[in-house]
């Protein structure tokens, strides 16, 4: 198995290797991965990865999103519906995109990060797979929301949306913005593009609620999804 770059970083720092010597090995790294790249069963699964490797390296990350749920939050049955709709997508690619993306979510749970998520309602109703994989990723997203290094905020579809939104996008400190659009991924350090990304950010969460508002939410959709899976004919 090859190993994500976040868990080769983490194996780095356990082993102690000075910096000439990591830098070789991340070297070697990117050799593997780009000539895994070149087979046809490692084309897929791509959209979504690049979020992930920038998440993994923040401190501090604020998440937009208004068609389908921050990689951060996403279960691993719903992940593997994001990643098997992506073009070319092959079954062995899909597998490790969903593994890696589970393991970085860890970070979620990590003393000293801090994570905003702001989504429209639209992302909660927007399913794919069953009610039943829906109403497991909203038990994920009660207990997410629950943990002290986390922000979850939903602008309901009773609320106008300060800005009509066209795509997705992270920030990452306040170093890096990824855009998200349907096939592709760009991140951008760009100075003036970040901070126009983050004033979009605070404008998306001034209309969101969050806390006791967004649970009672949360809870009421799920109703609607058990409500719904007693009605679909298997």
């Amino acid at each position: 198995m090859v190993p994500s770059r976040d868990v080769l970083d983490r194996l780095l720092g356990a082993l102690g290797l000075d910096e000439s010597v990591a830098r070789e090995v991340r070297e070697l790294l990117a050799d593997v991965v780009a000539a895994e790249d070149n087979e046809p069963v490692a084309v897929a699964a791509a959209v979504g990865t690049t979020v992930d490797e920038e998440v993994r390296s923040a401190q501090s990350v604020r998440s937009f999103q208004c068609v389908v749920l921050p990689a951060m939050l996403q279960s691993a049955e719903y992940a593997r519906h994001v990643f098997q709709s992506a073009p070319r997508s092959m079954p062995e690619a899909v597998g490790r995109a969903v593994a890696a993306r589970v393991d970085r979510q860890s970070v979620l749970y990590e003393p000293g990060r801090e994570s905003v998520f702001v989504v429209t309602e639209a992302v909660l109703r927007i399913w794919p797979g069953s009610p039943a994989l829906m109403l497991a990723q909203f038990d994920r997203l009660l207990a997410v929301e629950s943990l002290s290094t986390v922000r979850l905020g939903v602008i309901p579809w009773r609320r106008p949306v300060p800005v009509l939104p066209r795509h997705g996008f992270t920030l990452c400190d306040q170093r890096a913005v990824v855009i998200e659009t349907f096939d592709n991924e760009r991140v951008s350090a760009d100075a003036a593009e970040v901070a126009a990304y983050e004033e979009t950010f605070e404008r998306f969460q001034r209309a969101a609620v969050f806390g006791d508002e967004v649970r009672e939410l949360l809870l009421r959709v799920m109703k609607e999804f058990r409500d719904l899976g007693d009605t679909l004919i298997p």
